[in-house]
Parts: structure tokens; sequence; C-alpha cells
């Protein structure tokens, strides 16, 4: 009878064995498919998360000069200039004289903007020079309401070209009024001559700049045209290289000038 329990016991023994080692395995398999789902998981969510990383912003609205004219679109063609030609995208151009203690402060500023400072000044007729034009006037400081007359202008422009963009036709404008010479006085053996001389870029964008904003207040000075209609003229004249453009006609005088005193 011993022997028969000491069999039976091994039996029993090696039948739980047989149940440890099938339930061991099962156990592992379930741990490994616990791993890889947890594994899986992970993955996707490195995936979700990089796709949400990878979204594009959305783009932001153009700022467009006075709510209507893109600055993006214009092209400066001369080479010199493109330094000079300030185009930052601002609805209405107004730094506040925020740059006025930086050195050359006017190439920091709106091209735009520049042409307003350049009209805030006196009525002109044949007088173009002198304390009483640049401190006395109807326009000196109001410099909201001269931005109504480059808008305006603007506005005439567009409507004159067949709908062309005026930002690009004042910067064309200004490059062709743009003059390349000047003359410089010189003294030599106690002697006064003429001379000519190259103009840097910055100066050629100042003259040209000066003179279509004379052009447009000698042409309204105590005429019934308004000062809008005459810088839109001006400006389109110049933009087309016609002679009868003032800022044409000064360029043209200035480089004959220097050309006789080489």
């Amino acid at each position: 009878m011993s022997e028969e329990k000491r069999e039976d016991t091994k039996n029993e023994v090696v039948a739980i064995e047989k149940k440890v080692k099938a339930v061991v395995p099962a156990k592992e398999q379930a741990n490994e498919i616990v791993v890889q789902k947890t594994e899986e998981a992970k993955t996707e969510k490195k995936a979700v998360s990089k796709k949400v990383v990878k979204k594009e912003m959305p783009a932001l609205a153009e700022t467009l000069l006075f709510e209507k004219y893109s600055m993006k679109e214009v092209v400066v063609s001369d080479p010199s200039l493109v330094n000079y030609i300030v185009l930052t995208p601002k609805a209405y151009p107004n730094a506040f004289g925020r740059r006025r203690n930086r050195v050359y402060a006017a190439v920091h500023v709106n091209i735009i903007e520049r042409l307003i400072n350049k009209l805030m000044r006196g009525g002109t007729g044949q007088k173009i020079g002198g304390k009483v034009i640049r401190t006395e006037g109807a326009l000196q400081g109001k410099k909201v309401k001269v931005m109504r007359i480059v808008e305006d202008a603007f506005g005439k422009i567009q409507t004159k070209t067949g709908g062309k963009n005026p930002v690009q036709v004042f910067v064309n404008a200004l490059e062709y009024s743009a003059p390349i010479e000047d003359t410089t006085r010189i003294r030599y053996g106690g002697i006064n001559y003429n001379v000519a001389v190259g103009i840097s870029a910055a100066r050629r964008l100042d003259v040209a700049l000066r003179n279509v904003a004379l052009a447009s207040l000698i042409t309204a000075f105590k005429n019934k045209k308004s000062l809008a209609d005459s810088l839109a003229d001006e400006i389109v004249l110049a933009s087309n290289k016609d002679a009868n453009s003032y800022a044409i006609k000064k360029k043209v005088e200035l480089e004959r000038i220097s050309r006789s005193a080489r």
C-alpha cells in the first residue's frame, strides 16, 4: 500500500508540474501581449503629437496700405535704391518720430510716410524755399490731413493707370526722376569751379521725393486743381518718363549742368 501511495503522489506531483509549466508560458505570453499593446499605444501617441506639431499655423491677413493696396507685390528695379525704398506693410504709415535719433533716420522710414512728410510744408507758388516755406503754411504739421490727400491721390492714380497698383507706379516715378549726377563748387587757386560729382543713392531718393512733392504743391497753389489731383498727375507723368513732369525736367536739367561741368 505504501508503494501505491508513493506512486500516486508522484503522479500527482508530475500532473501539478505539467499544469504549472502550461500556466507559466500562458502568463508570459499575456504579459508580452500587454507590453506590445502599451508600446503600440505610445507610438500612436507620439505620431499624433508629431502630426499636431506639423500642423501649419493659419495665415494672417496681409496688411494693406490704406486697407486697399498691397505692398508685397511692389518691385524696385533700380538696384541702387533697393536698400533705401522701405516698403514695410502698414495700413497708415506713421512712425511718430521714433527713429529721429537714429543715424540716417530717414532711410528707415516707410517711403509713403516720407512722401507725406515732404508734403507737410507751406504753399510755394514761385518761391520753393526759405524759412517761411519750412515753418508756415496750411499743411504744416497736418499729417492726418496730408495722409488723406495721398490716399485720395493713390485712388486717382489707380483709375488713371487702368487698375495698376499705385504704390508700384509711385516707386517707378521715383526711380525715373532720381538724378545720377550733380555739381559741387570747389576753390582752386583763388577761383571757384563747378565740378560734376556722382550722387549717393540716399540723396538720389531725397531729390526725387522733393521734386515730386514740390511739383504737386506748385501746380495746386492758387489753382482750382486740388493737391490730390496734382500729386496724381505728377506721379503718373514721372512714371511714364513724360517730359511734362516737373521732376523729370529737374532731373534732365541737373544732369545737363553736370555734363557741362565735367
